[in-house]
């Protein structure tokens, strides 16, 4: 059976500013979602990372269907209106176009789809990152489909011999999708010089050499190219086919152990480490420090089960302390040098403009 796959996710607004979405949000999203089960959709799971809201949804009628995309942006909008009755933080936050166009691609919220033949099982991983942008998936994706000695079934495997295919974005340019295709384990090498520049190139998705088949595939919005302005973090989401011919389960996980320096963090214009949590976390250190978020799902003739917290568990317990001390370190170095990003993706509105004034006082000596 064909089945599509579809997360949209949006920061609509917030109780005590960028912490979490408030209960009665959460259920006015459910319940306009819910009205529409069986008709547009097949299943469906409301969930949040942070304070954006996450709308997980199987249906049929492939990647960027207009019925879909509605469902979503409607949604959106009744819990913004619900936002503003409560006069939470940043209503609509997200919603960066007046009225719906078709496809909300490009419009504020972030989207990741994968249309699929289901196999007799067939699991995946949802993750939904919050206070980062699409470039905090690049390293965990290319050790988990590229790397043996964070995916063992590259070497134990026949189904991962060939290795996989990797399209990669770059989302500084912002006429089309600007698209780039290699391969793993051949231009592993021209694969990293990309990912190295989580700002520039991100990993738009990831296919398997061994069946053809779509095995990852993230959102890739960035947010300031669509408003020509800080809105917020781009908070990326992300689906993951796992078991068979594709990574295991913990192969994937593994590499968001490391809590590796990504953008994001106060006014998204810093640098934290990513922080594994569970289902439904919060947002607090310094609107922070940026975090992901990873449910595990099976999916069967369309329906969902239940979801599967993949990061509930003692061991990411260790991890996050872990984590807690490296966004401590780095906040200690304040404004300075690697603890706050590069003018160029400076995107709080205020320091740009101060510079800009500064620019004009400089005198080149002796002239």
């Amino acid at each position: 059976m064909k089945t599509t796959v579809s997360i949209i996710k949006a920061d609509i607004g917030s109780v005590g500013g960028h912490i979490c979405p408030s209960q009665r949000l959460l259920e006015c999203v459910k319940s306009h979602v819910a009205s529409q089960c069986g008709r547009i959709i097949n299943d469906f799971f409301v969930s949040h990372t942070g304070d954006d809201v996450a709308i997980l949804m199987t249906h049929t009628h492939g990647v960027g269907s207009d019925e879909v995309h509605k469902l979503a942006w409607d949604a959106f909008v009744a819990g913004t209106e619900c936002a503003k009755e409560q006069g939470l933080y940043g209503a609509g936050q997200d919603l960066l176009k007046d009225s719906f166009s078709g496809n909300v691609k490009g419009m504020g919220p972030a989207v990741a789809e994968m249309e699929i033949e289901e196999r007799p099982n067939e699991p995946f991983l949802f993750f939904a990152a919050d206070k980062t942008d699409p470039g905090a998936y690049n390293l965990p994706v290319y050790l988990a489909f590229a790397d043996p000695m964070y995916n063992s079934g590259l070497i134990l495997s026949p189904n991962m011999a060939k290795g996989f295919k990797f399209c990669i974005m770059d989302v500084a340019y912002t006429e089309g999708d600007r698209l780039i295709e290699l391969n793993a384990p051949e231009e592993m090498y021209d694969i990293a010089a990309l990912l190295r520049d989580n700002e520039r190139f991100v990993v738009e998705s990831v296919y398997s050499r061994e069946t053809g088949e779509i095995a990852a595939v993230a959102s890739t919005t960035r947010l300031h190219n669509i408003a020509g302005k800080y809105t917020g973090k781009d908070d990326p989401v992300m689906l993951v086919r796992v078991q068979g011919a594709f990574p295991a389960t913990g192969e994937m996980l593994h590499p968001f152990n490391i809590g590796h320096y990504v953008a994001g963090f106060m006014r998204g214009s810093h640098t934290g480490p990513l922080m594994p949590v569970k289902m439904n976390s919060t947002i607090s250190f310094f609107d922070g420090p940026p975090v992901v978020s990873a449910l595990a799902f099976c999916v069967h003739n369309g329906k969902l089960t239940e979801p599967a917290d993949a990061f509930d568990h003692p061991y990411w317990e260790y991890v996050r302390a872990q984590v807690s001390r490296k966004a401590t370190e780095i906040r200690q170095q304040g404004f300075s040098g690697l603890a706050m990003l590069p003018y160029s993706e400076l995107e709080y509105g205020g320091i740009v403009q101060k510079l800009g004034k500064l620019d004009k006082k400089f005198v080149v000596k002796g002239k």
